[in-house]
C-alpha cells in the first residue's frame, strides 16, 4: 500500500491506538509491522481472530499474559554466545511460564475460538528448563542449592568471614588499642574488613591501609592478624565466581538448545498479544467485523471515524449503481472527513480490525487505495500547490486498476474554473474506464452537470442547517448540494437585489456592461490629486516608500533633481518624489510649534547642542580635551 495514502489517511495514528492495548513489547512490535493486506482470504482470517479475541472477552475470560515480556534481546545475546546473567535468567522463566499458562488457557478454548486455539499447539512446554531455572535462580542471584560444590565454597566463605570477624571484634575489644581507634565497628571497604583508625595513631597499628576518609581524620586499617584469612577469603571468592559462571553458562546452554522453539513461542505469543490487543479495541469501540467482497462494492451503516469520538455516523454506498461519488456542500461541513471515514475504514478492515458500525455493513477490499486530499505543496521541488497535486494524479492515474479506490478532495482545484472543472471531468473519466471506484468532493458546478448526465456517476450532498449555517455532517447520496454562497450572502446582509442579480449571472451568464454617465462620479484628476502627486511633502510628514512597502519620515523636502530626503530604519536615504505616498501630513502628527529635529537627532546630540548654546563650562572642557586628543 502506497506510504503516502497511509499517511494521509492517520493510519499509524489508527495502529498507535491498538498498540496501546497490547500486553507487551511483542504485541506492539507485531502491530508497528502490520499492513493492510490485499488478500480477501488473509484479510477474512484476520477478522475472524479478531472475533474469537473478542469472543473470550465478552465470555469474561481473564487471558493470562502474566511474564510475558520481550525476550528477543536475550535470544539474540544467546546467539553472539554470552551467558545470559541471574536477571536474564529470571526473565526467560517468566517468560516460558506464561508460555506454558497460555497454552494451558488456549487448550481447551476450542468451543470459543478454534483458529486462536489450534494456535497453541505450536507453543513448546520448556518446564523443565522453567524448573532448573527456578531452582538455581532465587531473587536475580544464583542459590546456593544450584550446585553442590557451590554449596560448599559458599559454607567455606561463610566459615572464613566468621574467623575475620572473629579476629577484628578481639581487635576491637583489646583495652591497648583502645587509644587508636576512632569507631568501634568492622567496615567492609575495597572487599576487605577493615576497622576505622585515628588517622594520628595509623603507624601504630601493623597493617593495610585500605582507604582514608574524606576529610583525612581516619584511616581504614586491615590488620595484619586477618591478612591470611582475607587472601584465603579472596581465593574462594575466585572459586565461587568460576562455579557461578558454570552454573549460568549451563543453564544458558540448555536454553540455547531449545531456541528454535523459544523462537516459535515467542512468534506465537507476539500474535496473540496482537490479536487480543485488536479485540480489546473492538470490545471498547463496540465494533463489527463487516461483509467483505472484491467487486468495489462498500456499504457503511452508521460508520464512525476511529479518531474521533462521538462523531456523527456515516451512511455511504458505492459500487453497486455507481461507480463514480461526486460530493459537494459548503466548506468544513464535513466532505473531506467522509474520504478519510471511508479510506481509513477500508485499511482498518485490510489489517484485521474490527470497524465502528452497524450490520449490514460491507467493505470491499482493494488493491490499492490512493488519496489527494490537502495540500501538497512542495517547497523542495518549488512546485505551486496546483503542480503538486496534478503530479499526484499523474501517478495516481498512472498506477491504477480496475482494484483500486481513489478518494479525492476537491479535484481540479488550485486553478482558473472552466480549466480544473474540464480537467477533473477528464480524469475522473479516465479512472472510470480503468474500472476503479472513485469518490471525490468539489465546488465546481460542471463537475455536478458532468455527474448528473452520466448514468454510472452519482451525486452526493453535504448536509446544513438552513437557519443557523450549522453543518450536520450527514452524507445525503443522489442530492446535488452546493456552496450556499447565496444563502450565507443574504443571511450576512447582502441585498436582494443583488442576489437576484447573482442568481441571474449563474443562470445566463449575461452581464451588464452598461457605463456610468452619473456628473457626481470621481474624475481622473481628482483621483490624481488625492494620491498626492501634486502635494509638496514637508519635513515631519509620514510617507509610504512604495518600493519598499514601508513606511518613512521626510528629513529635507524636494531639491532639484525632484528628490526627498527620508529617514528610513534610521538611515537617511534620497528618493525620488514620485516613489512616495503621502500617508499622514506633518501637521496632522505634531503639535504647532513641535522641534522636529527631535524625530531625527538623537538625544545625546540634541543635549550637547544645548549645554554649547548656553556656555556650559563642563562641556566646553569636554570638548577642548577630546580636540587636543
Amino acid at each position: 500500500m502506497d506510504n503516502t495514502t497511509l499517511e494521509k489517511l492517520h493510519y499509524y495514528e489508527l495502529k498507535e491506538i491498538v498498540k496501546g492495548y497490547c500486553a507487551s513489547g511483542l504485541g506492539k512490535s507485531l502491530i508497528d509491522k502490520l499492513e493492510p493486506s490485499t488478500n480477501i482470504e488473509v484479510v477474512n482470517r484476520r477478522l475472524d481472530e479478531t472475533s474469537e479475541g473478542r469472543t473470550l472477552l465478552d465470555a469474561s475470560y481473564h487471558i493470562p499474559f502474566d511474564g510475558i515480556f520481550n525476550v528477543n534481546p536475550l535470544v539474540k545475546k544467546m546467539e553472539k554466545g554470552a551467558a545470559l546473567d541471574p536477571e536474564d535468567l529470571s526473565t526467560m522463566e517468566n517468560f516460558l511460564r506464561g508460555c506454558r499458562k497460555l497454552k494451558l488457557f488456549m487448550k481447551d478454548k476450542e468451543g470459543y475460538a478454534p483458529t486462536l486455539s489450534s494456535y497453541s499447539l505450536n507453543i513448546t512446554d520448556l518446564s523443565y528448563i522453567e524448573e532448573e531455572i527456578n531452582i538455581s535462580i532465587s531473587g536475580n542471584r544464583i542459590d546456593s542449592s544450584a550446585s553442590k560444590e557451590l554449596k560448599k565454597i559458599r559454607k567455606q566463605i561463610d566459615v572464613c568471614e566468621g574467623q575475620i570477624k572473629g579476629k577484628l571484634e578481639k581487635f576491637l575489644k583489646n583495652p591497648s588499642n583502645k587509644e587508636y581507634i576512632q569507631e568501634f565497628f568492622v567496615s567492609q571497604r575495597n572487599g576487605k574488613y577493615t576497622i576505622p583508625i585515628k588517622a594520628a595513631f595509623k603507624n601504630q597499628v601493623q597493617g593495610e591501609i585500605v582507604e582514608t576518609s574524606v576529610k583525612g581524620s581516619t584511616v581504614f586499617i586491615e590488620p595484619n592478624a586477618v591478612v591470611k584469612y582475607t587472601s584465603g577469603l579472596a581465593a574462594l571468592k575466585v572459586e565461587e565466581s568460576i562455579e557461578e559462571y558454570k552454573i549460568l553458562a549451563t543453564l544458558t546452554e540448555m536454553l540455547y538448545e531449545r531456541i528454535r522453539e523459544i523462537k516459535m513461542n515467542i512468534d506465537v505469543i507476539a500474535e496473540y498479544d496482537m490479536v487480543l490487543a485488536k479485540a480489546k479495541y473492538s470490545s471498547d469501540i463496540e465494533g463489527i467485523k463487516p461483509k467483505l467482497n472484491e467487486h468495489g462494492y462498500i456499504k457503511i451503516v452508521k460508520g464512525g471515524y476511529p479518531l474521533i469520538k462521538n462523531g456523527v455516523p456515516l451512511d455511504f454506498e458505492i459500487g453497486k449503481d455507481y461507480r463514480s461519488l461526486i460530493i459537494t456542500g459548503p466548506n468544513a461541513g464535513g466532505k473531506t472527513i467522509v474520504l478519510k471515514t471511508l479510506g481509513m475504514l477500508t485499511l482498518a478492515v485490510q489489517s484485521g480490525f474490527h470497524i465502528k458500525a452497524k450490520e449490514g455493513t460491507e467493505i470491499a477490499v482493494f488493491n490499492k487505495i490512493f488519496v489527494d486530499i490537502g495540500d501538497n505543496q512542495s517547497v523542495e521541488n518549488a512546485l505551486s500547490t496546483f503542480s503538486s497535486h496534478v503530479k499526484n494524479l499523474a501517478y495516481i492515474i498512472k498506477e491504477s486498476n480496475k482494484s483500486t479506490l481513489l478518494l479525492f478532495d476537491e479535484i481540479g482545484g488550485g486553478t482558473e474554473p472552466n480549466e480544473g472543472a474540464a480537467l477533473a471531468i477528464a480524469i475522473l473519466e479516465e479512472v472510470y474506464y480503468k474500472g476503479c471506484i472513485t469518490v471525490s468532493t468539489t465546488h465546481y458546478g460542471e463537475i455536478k452537470n458532468f455527474s448528473e448526465q452520466h448514468p454510472d456517476f452519482e451525486n452526493a450532498a453535504m448536509e446544513f442547517r438552513c437557519d443557523t449555517l450549522d453543518p450536520l455532517y450527514k452524507l445525503n447520496i443522489g442530492k446535488t448540494g452546493d456552496s450556499n454562497a447565496l444563502y450565507i450572502s443574504k443571511k450576512m446582509g447582502i441585498s436582494d437585489n443583488i442576489i437576484e442579480r447573482t442568481r441571474r449571472y449563474i443562470e445566463s451568464k449575461n452581464y451588464n456592461y452598461e457605463l456610468i454617465r452619473d456628473s457626481k462620479i470621481i474624475k481622473k484628476k481628482d483621483i490624481q490629486a488625492d494620491k498626492g502627486e501634486s502635494y509638496e511633502f514637508v519635513a515631519g510628514d509620514k510617507v509610504l516608500w512604495m518600493d519598499k512597502n514601508e513606511s518613512a519620515i521626510v528629513y529635507r523636502e524636494r531639491d532639484m533633481d525632484n528628490n526627498v530626503t527620508i529617514l528610513f530604519n534610521k538611515e537617511f536615504v534620497n528618493v525620488n518624489c514620485k516613489r512616495l505616498k503621502l500617508e499622514i501630513k506633518a501637521s496632522e502628527l505634531y503639535p504647532e510649534g513641535y522641534d522636529l529635529n527631535q524625530l531625527f537627532v538623537s538625544f545625546k546630540e540634541r543635549k550637547l547642542e544645548r549645554d554649547i548654546e548656553r556656555g556650559s563650562k563642563k562641556t566646553l572642557k569636554k570638548l577642548k580635551k577630546n580636540h587636543l586628543k
